[in-house]
């Protein structure tokens, strides 16, 4: 079970209402994790149900809200944020984490694998996005953070739907910067270089001490939506301090 921590040292969220996709685990389980342990409320979401269970079984009952969605399919994304705003009464940050990963070279890739990864990683934050804009608006502002990855800016052999999903991805997140800057929602996008999770990659699959954690990222998300209103970190690159050599 988690439960709040009583030396949380940044301000209680206690208002806030937040959407993390791909909750379940790994970067966005650890998301939600750090809002939880603020005061705020979560929407998570996933694709399989076993993992949203199990995810939705750490936290204390009425913080997490799981909902199984493909955010890569527009009425499911529109279900999971139209859910946030049903059960919790509005929405204040949309962290779009959702992600998927298919490495081979591209005459090895099959088009339903490159289809599989943009829709996840592109048209999924398309989806959440459009469908999150109008009630942030209604509630006078917000948050749209995106995790992409420095694979968005450094292209490597066998990534190259990763790569170009990440690095649409990020032209993505400056263009929405623009659009909603005055509406007092704000945009950024955290490139994480490799970060010790399940996921696959290159420098990406498995534990190890020099690694980014996943807690590490949600610090960083934390730190952002109790950041001063007068300015906006667009854009943040997070790098393993000692990198294998």
């Amino acid at each position: 079970m988690i439960t709040p921590s009583p030396t949380a040292p940044l301000p209680r969220l206690s208002s806030t209402v937040a959407v993390v996709t791909g909750g379940s685990r790994g970067i966005g389980l650890a998301i939600a994790a750090a809002f939880v342990e603020r005061g705020a409320r979560v929407v998570i979401t996933g694709r399989e149900q076993r993992h949203l269970d199990e995810a939705a079984g750490r936290f204390s009952v009425g913080t997490v809200l799981a909902v199984r969605a493909d955010v890569g399919k527009p009425d499911e994304a529109g279900r999971a944020i139209a859910a946030a705003v049903e059960h919790f009464g509005g929405l204040d940050v949309l962290v779009n984490n959702a992600g998927v990963g298919h490495f081979a070279p591209v005459d090895e890739m099959s088009a339903a694998a490159w289809q599989n990864v943009i829709d996840t990683n592109l048209s999924g934050v398309f989806h959440c996005s459009a469908a999150a804009l109008p009630h942030l608006k209604r509630r006078g502002g917000g948050w749209v953070i995106n995790i992409s990855s420095l694979a968005g800016k450094n292209p490597f052999k066998g990534g190259a739907a990763y790569c170009a999903s990440k690095a649409g991805l990020n032209a993505f997140s400056e263009a929405l910067m623009q659009e909603v800057r005055y509406d007092n929602i704000r945009v950024s996008y955290i490139m994480p270089g490799s970060v010790a999770t399940e996921f696959g990659g290159p420098g990406g699959m498995g534990a190890a001490d020099w690694k980014i954690a996943p807690e590490d990222v949600a610090a960083l998300v934390l730190e952002l939506v109790t950041f001063p209103s007068r300015s906006l970190p667009s854009c943040i690159e997070l790098r393993p301090s000692r990198p294998k050599k």
